[in-house]
């Protein structure tokens, strides 16, 4: 029975990045703009405007990033005469060397600079300065990428390097050596 689930779920998981690189170069055909060796953990929802995004090298999406391109909060006002016309759109620009982090938004006219990482199940509304740490709804700055850095060798985990090259052996020695130690209660 384990293999068949084995099967299925490398069937479903082929056919989700099959239908996730058609998506990417139907928007990259609208104009979406990706630079270098970017890398898609899975492919953000790029909204209806693609073409006012801009990504630069070396940037990394984790699963579920979205991107939102216009106000679609506007609609509710159609009703009224004064706001009948109103259309608001924004471009959103990602720098080199940035990290998006899982399920995380970005709204319209934010930029972030090179450098930068936006946090796990943020929603970005204001742009990011160059090697800059946000998080939260609304993301706000939280720390530079050195003093992120700095933090993560702290509670570095050292292990083997030999072993990320056999995933079963490396998560053994995780699972065996990683100490039972927990964040405190704040």
């Amino acid at each position: 029975m384990n293999f068949i689930y084995r099967i299925i779920l490398k069937i479903h998981t082929t056919y989700q990045q099959f239908i996730q690189n058609i998506y990417l170069k139907i928007c990259i055909d609208k104009r979406l703009k990706v630079g270098r060796k970017v890398r898609f953990v899975e492919v953000p929802q790029f909204g209806t405007e693609p073409f006012l995004i801009e990504i630069g090298d070396e940037t990394t999406f984790s699963n579920n990033v979205r991107f939102v391109n216009h106000d679609g909060g506007q609609n509710a006002l159609h009703f009224f005469e004064k706001y009948r016309d109103v259309r608001t759109f924004g471009r959103i620009k990602i720098g080199k060397q940035c990290l998006i982090g899982a399920d995380t938004i970005l709204m319209p006219g934010v930029e972030m600079q090179d450098n930068c990482i936006l946090g796990a199940g943020s929603i970005l509304t204001t742009s990011m300065k160059k090697g800059s740490v946000f998080a939260g709804i609304p993301a706000k700055f939280i720390c530079t990428v050195e003093e992120y850095g700095d933090k993560l060798l702290a509670n570095n985990v050292m292990y083997p390097r030999e072993l990320e090259l056999d995933r079963s052996k490396l998560d053994a020695y995780i699972k065996q050596n990683l100490p039972h130690t927990y964040k405190p209660v704040k």
